[in-house]
């Protein structure tokens, strides 16, 4: 991990450069990406078989797992898995405890003018999440994703992942999925979008993946919603002179161990904590089996930031905007008062990142790539459209006709006056028979 320090050029250079690191180089694979899309809307089922075996040398046996066969998974892991099963069960409870909690509701009201307004909330009808099958398995993105899908009264809740796993099965069937289907990459991506003889067609697509997943999914966003464009994990931690630098190194590492292209990220006040993180990080990327990966992810994307203050460090955590953000600091609410954007903030020492991974309650399917700016976590609000609603009567239509028909010729559209003027009898060449 490299060192910056505030007062060396390099500081704000590399600053900037991460502030950017959301745009993806999705250009490079969208050749192939629209190639797949087109042999998946032209040939269906067929060719999610046979980009099945090209791509990962195995066809699928069955493209759908139904409601019996995530209940058989359920039963093999109670006996082979039982404590794994456990852990996944409080898992699903607790994200669906918070969810609860993010439940909208419609509303309706007469305003002081006597016109009626308000929304109608209601929840998609069918919802695709997309699972990732490379370099690891992730059960706990299908709790975090479909949970929520489920609480806000999506009808059928739909998990695409390649060569399910008993882990997987288990865990859309405790998300309360419909099915789950034996496809991966841009070609689930597409069959969500377009349906084939097997699998539906959705309204909306969530869940993380590789660079082919993001491509499809923005080439297909405007057939079907998606949740966005997700990069690389990331964490930031901010450390001050208080914080155990072998706690610090360890959440660094929880992320650097997902990819090789992974953020792990340090702000602090001092460079001798910055090297003591940096000496600890060392001695425990030997523990990791994934050490390859985290190593990798260490030397080429690590960078510890050396702030003059406080409130500096606050600015520099603000426009890192990470995915995760660890406050390892003597007053971690009062600092992350100050900080305007990061996807979920874990407060103090003994709030390790891994904690909202798994269990914790909020989703981790969260904005990458600085994207938390203007983006939120997975939630609810993910799974329901609104509806505006406008209702009149005619004293109301009276109050407002003149603004109304002047703002309209304002524009231009004559048509628009007109269909206020016509209801109040103002056109008297209109027949009103």
């Amino acid at each position: 991990m490299k060192i910056f320090h505030f007062d060396s050029p390099s500081f704000e250079e590399t600053l900037r450069k991460l502030e950017d690191r959301g745009g993806a180089d999705l250009e490079r694979v969208t050749p192939t990406v629209r190639a797949v899309i087109a042999r998946v809307r032209a040939e269906g089922d067929a060719a999610l078989r046979a980009l099945a075996l090209a791509y990962d040398g195995v066809a699928p046996d069955r493209l759908v797992y139904g409601p019996e066969a995530m209940t058989e998974a359920l039963d093999r892991m109670a006996r082979g898995e039982p404590e794994v099963l456990a852990a996944m069960r409080a898992a699903a409870s607790r994200i669906e405890a918070f969810h609860e909690r993010q439940r909208e509701v419609s509303h309706r009201f007469v305003d002081a003018e006597g016109v009626s307004l308000g929304w109608r909330v209601r929840p998609l009808r069918r919802v695709g999440v997309y699972a990732p099958g490379g370099k690891a398995r992730y059960p706990s993105s299908v709790l975090m994703s479909a949970i929520p899908a489920r609480v806000a009264g999506v009808a059928e809740v739909l998990v695409a992942t390649p060569r399910p796993t008993d882990e997987l099965l288990a865990a859309a069937a405790l998300s309360g999925a419909a099915a789950v289907y034996d496809m991966g990459g841009a070609q689930a991506i597409a069959a969500f979008a377009w349906g084939t003889a097997t699998v539906p067609r959705v309204d909306k697509i969530v869940g993380p993946g590789n660079l082919y997943v993001a491509c499809a999914k923005q080439l297909v966003f405007g057939q079907v919603a998606i949740d966005g464009i997700a990069g690389p994990s990331e964490i930031l931690v901010v450390a001050d002179e208080g914080a155990n630098p072998d706690v610090v190194a360890a959440d660094l590492l929880s992320q650097a161990e997902h990819d090789e292209a992974a953020y792990p990220l340090l702000v602090t006040l001092s460079t001798a904590t910055a090297e003591r993180v940096c000496a600890a990080l060392e001695a425990q990327l030997g523990l990791l089996p994934r050490e390859a990966i985290a190593r990798e992810s260490v030397s080429t994307r690590g960078a510890a930031f050396v702030c003059r203050s406080g409130d500096h460090a606050a600015e520099v955590s603000s426009r890192l905007a990470a995915e995760h953000l660890s406050l390892q600091v003597r007053d971690p609410e009062a600092f992350f008062a100050k900080v305007s954007a990061a996807g979920a903030v874990f407060l103090g020492d003994y709030t390790p990142e891994a904690a909202g991974d798994y269990l914790a309650g909020p989703s981790h399917v969260l904005p990458t790539g600085g994207a938390v700016r203007f983006a939120s976590p997975l939630g609810v609000y993910d799974f329901t459209v609104r509806t505006s609603v406008i209702g009149y009567s005619p004293e109301a239509l009276r109050r407002h006709q003149k603004a109304i028909t002047d703002f309209a010729r304002k524009e231009g559209l004559e048509g628009h006056a007109r269909a206020v003027e016509v209801r109040l009898g103002a056109h008297s060449e209109i027949s009103t028979t």
